[in-house]
């Protein structure tokens, strides 16, 4: 289902034009889930069950499989349509980028003080407090800005009855996919811990093709775009 390019400006800029960045790469951590935090409610109007019934079908634009988890088997395909991108696997957590109290090598053994992407400071992301996805690094299996993706591109983040918006914010192994930030999964009331937190399944990543929020930390054009988006998407428009 086509989704026709969007402008917005929100508390900045949302901007829908291609841009190539570098990548470089991030870790995944254990997956397991925890039950729904009380706190986590929808963000915006766009209902989950929509959203789920709009990628029900996969059509791969991936050349083979991804695995959830080091040691996996190689059982997830990249699915797209005209307007996304996207896929079904668990949530690992990535607290890389500005160390905090929550994310450090205090936390987490496998912390980096980098991203693939930056803030327009060009300073590392925020994991603890920006919610962003990670997509795997380009390779012979998937490159993910030959489907107009890049940083900052916009993601619906799927998981039981909620939906999160989120950015595209770090790269990952070139053969593991399923993974967003400490604050994406805080908001979605999955355990954020990076050593024992995440989801062992269930989790699906949306990727709008195309899209862009600038800068990339602009949580709330983020939010708007993201609506806009997923409901073009559900419709048709």
């Amino acid at each position: 289902m086509p989704v026709q390019p969007l402008a917005l400006a929100v508390a900045g800029v949302a901007v829908l034009t291609p841009t190539m960045l570098h990548s470089t790469s991030s870790h995944s951590s254990p997956s397991q889930a925890r039950s729904e935090s009380p706190a986590a409610q929808q963000e915006g109007s766009v209902d989950a069950a929509d959203l789920l019934a709009a990628v029900r079908d996969c059509t791969p634009v991936s050349r083979g499989m991804y695995r959830s988890d080091r040691g996996a088997p190689a059982t997830i395909p990249v699915c797209g349509t005209d307007g996304a991108v996207f896929w079904k696997a668990d949530m690992d957590i990535d607290c890389d980028g500005q160390p905090s109290a929550r994310c450090s090598t205090a936390t987490d053994p496998y912390f980096s003080a980098s991203t693939a992407f930056a803030q327009s400071d060009g300073r590392p992301l925020n994991s603890a407090t920006l919610p962003f996805v990670v997509v795997p690094v380009p390779s012979a299996l998937w490159d993910y800005r030959a489907h107009g993706v890049r940083g900052g591109s916009v993601v619906a983040v799927v998981y039981g009855h909620q939906v999160r918006y989120a950015v595209v914010g770090d790269t990952g192994p070139a053969d593991i996919i399923g993974e967003a930030s400490y604050a994406t999964a805080e908001a979605l009331g999955i355990d954020p811990d990076p050593r024992s937190g995440g989801a062992r399944s269930g989790v699906t990543y949306i990727v709008f093709r195309g899209s862009r929020v600038t800068p990339l930390e602009d949580r709330k054009a983020a939010v708007a775009a993201g609506e806009e988006l997923a409901r073009r998407f559900v419709h048709g428009g």
